[in-house]
């Protein structure tokens, strides 16, 4: 009998919505999507014309990015953040950011050290695939527990996201430097996935970084940026990392073996949409336009929205499991994503998305309305 190869990895979720989906698709008014947070505006013209301009790429690319790009990636730190680091040693750009959420417990070598992953206990799915792809547990630990004194023995690999996907939530200043510094205590690499960090709702500055937290020494910290959000980039893959530098020189080293290569000229689109501000705060406005339109909607239907402070959705609930929730929305022609997705305490709310054109939100917000009274 032939031996069986693969990691058995579960279906992928979101093929479990199909059949809301469809009941959604019989309204007469058509389906308001708004369960994915993938952009449907255009990428900016300045970045779609560095892409085109470095079209001629016959050679290989750097793995660890043209210095032009590293030199760019330091400098939108700089000026959001407030944040200097050093391009040659403390950068790296990556394909996406769940390409580097998915292998870094591999990267890591974790399961060589014997070590787990930890994540929140409502996240992004791919924190606990990433570990299942290590062949390595995965426990579920926000923030406000570490800062209660739970233990970090055996994790190798601390994830925080900031803004929170899917809540919404935004780690302060002071929450941040007290995780960085029991992170260190034990050992544990710490890793803030912060790609929503320039749609903060709640203050015209950007949510903090974890690097505004370490001061001037890095080790054992990352920060996980990705354009996706911020330039309508998720079709390019377009992300990076930045931090410890020998975290980093690993990282470079390893996905050098592994073929991990931003494509030239994405490379060269990057180095564009980073140093062009302008179109980011115009994006960001055209997501507050809609998010102010849907979210009394949602309350008037009698959703609680939590956190939600910052990012591109509404973490909303009517106090029921999500099932019956995704249910009622689907009867209203409106697809969302269901809390289950992103582990068992959050299984009673939805997910609702922003990133939907400005005529499907205001068809979701007319429909909500409507069925309030």
């Amino acid at each position: 009998m032939a031996a069986r190869f693969g990691l058995d990895l579960p279906d992928y979720p979101w093929d479990r919505l199909t059949p809301y989906r469809q009941r959604a698709a019989e309204h007469s008014g058509g389906v308001c999507d708004l369960s994915i947070g993938t952009p449907v505006d255009p990428t900016p013209l300045v970045i779609r014309d560095a892409l085109a301009a470095a079209g001629d790429a016959h050679g290989y690319p750097t793995t660890a990015g043209t210095d032009e790009l590293r030199a760019s990636i330091a400098w939108w730190y700089e000026h959001w953040h407030g944040v200097t680091l050093d391009p040659s040693a403390e950068v790296l750009p990556t394909i996406g950011s769940k390409e580097l959420v998915a292998w870094l417990p591999t990267l890591l070598g974790l399961r060589q050290a014997g070590l787990a992953v930890a994540c929140p206990h409502a996240a992004y799915p791919t924190y606990e695939m990433g570990a299942t792809i290590a062949g390595v547990e995965c426990v579920r630990l926000d923030a406000a527990e570490i800062l209660a004194g739970a233990s970090l023995e055996g994790i190798g690999l601390l994830w925080i996201n900031t803004p929170g996907n899917p809540t919404g939530e935004v780690l302060d200043p002071d929450t941040l430097a007290e995780v960085v510094r029991r992170a260190r205590a034990a050992g544990v690499v710490l890793a803030s996935d912060e790609c929503y960090g320039l749609l903060n709702w709640e203050s015209d500055d950007p949510a903090p970084t974890v690097l505004s937290a370490t001061g001037t020494d890095r080790t054992g910290v990352l920060s996980v940026y990705s354009m996706s959000k911020q330039s309508n980039l998720a079709g390019y893959r377009a992300a990076f990392v930045a931090g410890d530098r020998n975290l980093i020189a690993d990282l470079t080293r390893t996905r050098k073996h592994a073929g991990m290569i931003v494509p030239f000229p994405v490379q060269a689109a990057m180095i564009a949409g980073l140093r062009d501000t302008a179109h980011v705060n115009e994006q960001k406005e055209l997501y507050r336009a809609r998010r102010d339109r849907l979210r009394p909607a949602l309350e008037n239907y009698g959703f609680r929205i939590d956190h939600s402070s910052a990012g591109l959705y509404l973490w909303a609930t009517l106090g029921e499991d999500c099932w019956n929730s995704l249910s009622r929305l689907a009867d209203l022609g409106i697809v969302a994503g269901p809390g289950a997705f992103y582990g068992t305490a959050a299984e009673p709310y939805v997910r609702i998305a922003l990133t939907a054109s400005d005529e499907r939100i205001a068809a979701a917000a007319d429909r909500l309305e409507a069925a309030a009274g």
